[in-house]
């Protein structure tokens, strides 16, 4: 088969790098164009990057002497299909620059929040609202695009709680109420990220806009689509704390909740989680975790240097299932902020994205 050919502009940061790092050797995507500021632009990738270059396997060969595009300048993607935005700069004018890439043809999938809320881009989570892609026909009819789009992933603080929350209202025991503690990984700043001077021996108690994220994302993404729209689950309510912690990869959640219901009893809540697939185990897409959610009976976990990579860095980890004194019950979620929440998440999406024919 071959390959579709991929730009990533803002390439040279810590997501774009990420990127190239999970695309290399990827079944259905090749990188064949980078781009980034234009401070960058010009020269060959690898001295783009070189000082800065955070990934544990080394710059890809093919790449190095690939020369950077400035991200602004969207002709010279000539040849791409599929731009990947990991672009770090003011909302607006990333959501003007995503829409011009989508309007010239590209199918983008971003990792920015600038279009998070837009009505006609789904924000998706494949295992949860796969669906919701369908937003895509209509945003295609509304702006006359014939084969671009614009897709996006949501923050990368829900991943470790909206599917295991997920996968107890597919099976008939939705949350009604949720109370949730974050804490944060560093490199979900990144980089360079807080001052060492700030994290080390420190928790920091405040995450710019975060906490409005974790509780308004989730209802859109566990919203219902029809008549080419989202309606946002308002039958839930959540409430978060967000909080950076001095770990590196690795974003976990403290949950609370209460059932709208009957309550399911706790080792049904594990036997749910455990045979839960969803649309990307079922279509074998390249990048889906199998399982999707893995459960940890250990009292201790799940702990992020133990557990973040499970499943490639893409499933979610949880334990410490118990009764709450206050609600139902509680439990521990991990997830891996730079894979499953940027990068790997934003790919999986793409896959989805093309198994689904709108690649």
């Amino acid at each position: 088969m071959e390959k579709i050919a991929v730009g990533i502009i803002g390439a040279t940061g810590m997501v774009g790098q990420n990127y190239i790092q999970l695309l290399s050797g990827h079944p259905w995507f090749e990188v064949r164009h980078v781009a980034a500021s234009s401070a960058s632009a010009g020269k060959p990738y690898m001295e783009a990057v070189d000082g800065r270059w955070l990934m544990r396997t080394p710059v890809p060969h093919r790449l190095r002497k690939l020369k950077v595009a400035d991200a602004n300048d969207t002709g010279t993607a000539d040849g791409c299909r599929l731009i990947f935005s990991a672009v770090d700069a003011d909302k607006a004018l990333v959501r003007n620059l995503e829409t011009k890439y989508a309007q010239q043809g590209f199918a983008v999938v971003s990792n920015n929040s600038a279009h998070r809320l837009t009505p006609d881009v789904p924000m998706v989570v494949p295992e949860v609202n796969w669906e919701h892609i369908g937003l895509i026909d209509g945003q295609r009819e509304k702006r006359t695009w014939q084969e671009g789009l614009i897709a996006v992933k949501p923050n990368c603080s829900v991943q470790s709680y909206v599917t295991p929350l997920y996968a107890l209202k597919e099976a008939g025991f939705p949350v009604e109420t949720a109370v949730i503690a974050t804490l944060q990984a560093v490199s979900g700043a990144g980089f360079p990220g807080p001052a060492s001077l700030q994290m080390i021996d420190n928790v920091i108690p405040f995450i710019p806009g975060e906490e409005e994220k974790s509780e308004e994302e989730p209802l859109r993404i566990f919203g219902s689509f029809a008549d080419g729209k989202i309606e946002p689950d308002d039958s839930m309510k959540i409430s978060a704390h967000c909080n950076r912690v001095p770990v590196i990869d690795g974003h976990m959640a403290c949950v609370n909740m209460k059932f709208k219901g009957q309550k399911p009893a706790a080792q049904e809540i594990v036997e749910i989680w455990e045979r839960f697939v969803g649309k990307p185990q079922k279509l074998d897409l390249p990048s889906a975790p199998r399982p999707p959610i893995v459960y940890r009976e250990e009292p201790d976990r799940p702990q992020p240097r133990m557990d973040r990579n499970a499943g490639n860095g893409m499933a979610v980890t949880v334990g410490r299932l118990r009764p709450c004194p206050v609600f139902d019950y509680r439990f521990v979620g991990l997830s891996h902020n730079t894979n499953r929440g940027a990068a790997g998440g934003a790919i999986l999406t793409a896959e989805l994205l093309k198994a689904q024919g709108y690649i």
